[in-house]
């Protein structure tokens, strides 16, 4: 026999440093913790949304209390069973002696060894269970949806919020069982109670009976798993082309899953059985039978069924199923009440274009408004003509909202002019700069979508709303933008501190003169108040930022903003939710607001199509100035909330715009008066909404599919439809070409509306299929109409319209000329625009942007096509007139009041930064003439391209600014002399 090898001992010293380091290390990270627990608490009691700060915590300390305790304990007790019931005498052999070196080592440290087991454990368990901290207020506050799935009859509420409550727990039973089986197979093993390698009996007594009562719980569980399985026949994937029990799980799996339910607990009684019998055959014998019958019954029988008795005729034999997977799927994305229209069946490619002609005359709607300004491209030229200073920017993608002026509503592009610390200067860039002093963005700017400026530098956006301070026909009463998509800086929280009694925020130039400037300090409702030593010291440790206590900027009227991107701080609010990716700004009651889209979804609505929620959302522009949604799975979705946050003061409104949504109403009483009804919304509030991206996208993706209602036609793919990739995108790229916001007519509607449109192409075909809107009008808000085209006639595809305007003989050359050294080509939003019943109309701006530093794209031409015409000129109603005769771009030119005169130069404007040199209009005879006033405006005009030249070189953007104004007074001027009158012009 081995003599037992000594157990190693440390130091006295030695245990000191362990202990040192032990205590500090758990010192550091429990302040750690604390200090985030507390940062996020004093940022919940500053958004007044402390219900929901509560409510998670509790809930996560719940569920981690209990699962670690039921994991931890029991797996330690029975440990601790398996130990206490050992052998007192163990036969000799080489087996036992081995393990002997084990249970001297082992049996000192007993308590502690268990302790730890259970504690680990239990932790693991606990941090596990606290991330489904959902899953289990869903559960307890669960609403019906008063509907009833098609194969169990069970309301829908059953299968989104019970079923996961249920397969968690059975899951965590698992996890306890096992891990409970393991532990006392091992103590058994070294303490005696198991001997593999020992002649005679194997097992003890009380490893036996240990052992079969462990087994037999882990196969009745087996058994609920067995029954739970059932229910989960509703989200099989086993139909080829649809989710949900298609025949053979009806038919063949289902009754093989109730005879397993039987054969598992017939099975968990032989084991425990066991105890009493005292004979391994018995459980032996049951837990072959468990298996033989799963793979027998459970996978062989369903297989053969499958492949000799469905696949033959598939079509017909999940008719039935396919019917149930197509009206749920609607159903859970919101698409059971599409409007279909049959549009333009009577046309081909070669459209009746007298009856296009009457339908253009008499639209007062749709071509009035079409929008030759893409807010995905004028980010620079917002940038350069209303940027001000470098410490402000615009996002990289900007916004279209509706507003109502002098009784005309029209789609504007607007922005907020954010603070963009990513544009401080290094002198800029020091900590009471970047915190306590460049604060906030100031200012509103809105360009009506379909006016240019016309003149020299025509191409440009009208800024009817802009400048500081902010003046125009929107009116701005609080312009300060304290929280804004551009302050999370690549993900890093740009907090600011801010208040006191001096004035030290930058808020604005003075007089728009570099020379001065006007400082302010924060007076609103938002911040959390560090005026307290303590407060002070939380937030050094939260940024690790000693000027929290050694700043003589912080006093005891500071307030700390952080958290200040829309997005974040909706995310934040309300956790249950999936906030849409495109925040977008809107003047209410005076002042600035971010409006967002909040989502409740699920991935366990019964028979509904999975999808990825990144993926399905994603286009072409997913990234570039919105954010992307989570790549998660789910098969239920609705936009029920509408999101409000203060752009000056931070504050977080939520409401309840789907009232009737059964998961926003389980959330509701789960965090109750966190939302507000819909009826607390305001009327002008209500104005501003939009139908959201993200979901039209998801919603345009199922349609593609869905719009089949008959199975045997779905079964078999007939009249598919796919998505466009983005034709204006340059290269090979295959992204979807995201949806548009118009303002547009629909087919036999009286007005306009406010609406998000995607075209359609049929299935690997750059054919036009269909053309899909959204209203956006609070009176029609969320009805989706849908105009089929013939689907035997080549309508043209957004890729195929591109392609025909790349290659057309008028535009290939000043494509060319345009794609030089110094220039590029822009080809903005191809937008496609009902014409009454007429058929659909293409129109897409082309941009010229130059290549220097500075330089911003211009509207240089106007593209159109109708059927087989193409329309190419400076102006809408040119390519108009184009394509339908003299005449027909009169509803463009007028649409407003405002002369057409020269919304592009004719010739290309220059792309090297530097100012046009198109020569000044010829006198037209228009009116009277005044050579001397002519002359006089002529030199103006050449000395503001001179100054303009010189600050676009400079990069000076208030020089620019200044130019600009100098020049387009000159340009005024001149045409008054030689008898002309313009301003601004139409997209006309």
């Amino acid at each position: 026999m081995r003599p037992p090898v000594p157990v190693p001992t440390l130091s006295r010293r030695a245990k000191l440093v362990i202990g040192v380091v032990a205590v500090l290390l758990v010192l550091f990270t429990v302040i750690g913790t604390l200090t985030n627990v507390y940062v996020d608490y004093l940022w919940f009691d500053e958004t007044n949304y402390t219900e929901v700060f509560w409510t998670e915590l509790q809930t996560r300390a719940l569920l981690f209390a209990v699962a670690g305790v039921a994991t931890g304990g029991l797996v330690a007790l029975a440990v601790y069973l398996a130990y206490r019931f050992r052998p007192t005498f163990r036969p000799m052999s080489l087996e036992q002696q081995n393990l002997e070196r084990y249970r001297q080592s082992l049996e000192p440290r007993r308590k502690a060894v268990i302790t730890a087991i259970g504690v680990v454990l239990g932790l693991f368990a606990g941090f596990t269970a606290q991330s489904s901290w959902q899953t289990w207020l869903t559960f307890r506050n669960s609403t019906d949806f008063g509907q009833t799935d098609p194969q169990f009859g069970r309301d829908i509420s059953f299968f989104v919020f019970d079923y996961p409550f249920y397969r968690l727990v059975l899951g965590f039973g698992f996890a306890i069982v096992l891990l409970a089986l393991i532990g006392s197979l091992l103590t058994h093993y070294v303490f005696g109670g198991v001997r593999l390698q020992t002649p005679g009996q194997k097992l003890t007594g009380a490893a036996r009976v240990q052992l079969s009562v462990l087994l037999g719980v882990f196969v009745a569980l087996k058994a609920v798993a067995y029954w739970l399985d059932r229910y989960s026949l509703v989200y099989s994937n086993r139909g080829d082309f649809f989710t949900g029990a298609s025949y053979t799980d009806v038919n063949a799996l289902l009754p093989a899953k109730n005879i397993l339910v039987f054969v598992a607990a017939i099975c968990a009684i032989a084991f425990f059985a066991n105890i009493f019998f005292r004979n391994t055959v018995l459980p032996a014998a049951a837990l072959v039978l468990l298996l033989f019958s799963s793979l027998v019954i459970g996978v062989a029988f369903p297989a053969i069924m499958q492949q000799f008795v469905v696949r033959p005729s598939a079509d017909q034999k999940e008719q039935v199923y396919t019917e149930r997977a197509i009206g749920s799927t609607l159903d859970a994305y919101g698409l059971s009440d599409i409007e279909y229209v049959n549009y333009a069946q009577d046309q081909t490619e070669g459209a009746d274009a007298d009856a296009a002609l009457a339908a253009l005359r008499n639209d007062t709607q749709t071509i009035p408004n079409a929008r030759l300004l893409d807010p995905n491209v004028l980010t620079a030229t917002f940038t350069a003509r209303q940027q001000i200073r470098n410490v402000y920017g615009f996002p990289e993608k900007l916004d279209i909202d509706r507003y109502t002026v002098d009784g005309v509503t029209s789609d504007y592009v607007v922005a907020v002019r954010e603070l963009n610390s990513s544009g401080l200067s290094e002198n800029q860039g020091s900590w009471i700069n970047r915190h306590t002093v460049y604060t906030h963005g100031n200012g509103f700017v809105a360009a009506p979508a379909n006016q240019v400026v016309a003149g020299q530098e025509g191409g440009e956006p009208n800024f009817t709303t802009g400048d500081l301070p902010t003046r125009g026909d929107i009116e701005v009463e609080q312009a300060g933008i304290y929280y804004g998509e551009l302050l999370n800086n690549g993900g890093t929280d740009v907090y600011s501190v801010v208040g006191g009694d001096e004035p030290r925020e930058f808020d604005r130039p003075e007089g728009g003169s570099d020379e001065g400037q006007i400082n302010s300090t924060y007076d609103g409702e938002g911040g959390v108040s560090i005026g307290s030593f303590f407060r002070q010291l939380t937030y050094a440790i939260y940024y690790r930022e000693r000027n929290f206590l050694l700043s003589g900027a912080v006093n005891d009227q500071s307030k700390v903003l952080y958290v200040r991107d829309p997005l974040d701080r909706v995310e934040k609010a309300a956790p249950f939710l999936t906030v849409d990716g495109d925040p977008y700004p809107a003047v209410i009651d005076g002042r600035v607001q971010w409006l967002l889209d909040g989502y409740t979804t699920s991935d366990a609505y019964p028979y509904s199509e999975q999808q990825s929620l990144g993926e399905a959302a994603t286009d072409a522009l997913t990234g570039t100035g919105t954010t992307a949604l989570p790549d998660q799975q789910f098969n239920y979705i609705r936009n029920s909330v509408k999101a409000t946050v203060d752009a000056y003061d931070g504050t977080v409104r939520l409401y309840a715009w789907d009232e009737e949504d059964p998961v926003l109403a389980t959330y509701m009483k789960a965090f109750p008066g966190t939302v507000e009804p819909r009826s607390e919304m305001s009327e002008e509030l209500i104005s501003h909404v939009r139908y959201p991206e993200d979901l039209f996208k998801l919603q345009r993706d199922v349609l593609t599919r869905y719009h089949v209602s008959d199975p045997i036609d779905f079964y078999n793919q007939n009249d598919r439809w796919q998505v466009s990739a983005d034709p204006t995108q340059s290269g090979t790229s295959s992204d979807a070409q995201p949806p548009y916001y118009i303002l547009a007519q629909r087919p036999d509607d009286e007005e306009a509306s406010f609406q998000l449109t995607s075209a359609l192409n049929a299935f690997e075909r750059d054919n036009l299929s269909a053309f899909i809107s959204a209203s956006s009008d609070p009176d029609t808000y969320g009805e989706i109409q849908v105009l089929r085209l013939p689907g035997n006639t080549p309508y043209r595809g957004p890729r195929q319209v591109q392609n025909s305007f790349t290659t057309n003989n008028q535009v290939r050359p000043d494509l060319t000329l345009f794609n030089s050294e110094n220039s590029r080509a822009v080809f903005g939003n191809l937008l496609t625009l009902p014409i009454g019943n007429a058929g659909l109309l293409y129109v897409e701006p082309l941009y010229v942007e130059g290549t220097g530093e500075n330089a911003f794209p211009l509207l240089q031409k106007v593209l159109v096509n109708y059927a087989d015409r193409i329309g190419y000129a400076n102006t809408l109603s040119e390519a108009l007139d184009q394509v339908f005769g003299a005449g027909a771009g009169e509803a463009a030119a007028d649409s407003d009041g405002i002369d057409d005169g020269a919304a592009a130069p004719t010739e290309p404007a220059p792309t090297d930064g530097s100012a046009p040199t198109t020569a000044p209009p010829a006198d037209t005879g228009g009116g009277a003439v005044d050579p001397a006033a002519r002359d006089a405006a002529a030199a103006a005009i050449q000395t503001a391209i001179d100054d303009l030249a010189e600050a676009q070189r400079a990069g000076d953007f208030e020089g620019i600014g200044r130019a600009q104004a100098a020049l387009q007074d000159a340009v005024n001027a001149y045409q008054a002399a030689n008898g002309q009158g313009a301003a601004a012009s139409p997209t006309g």
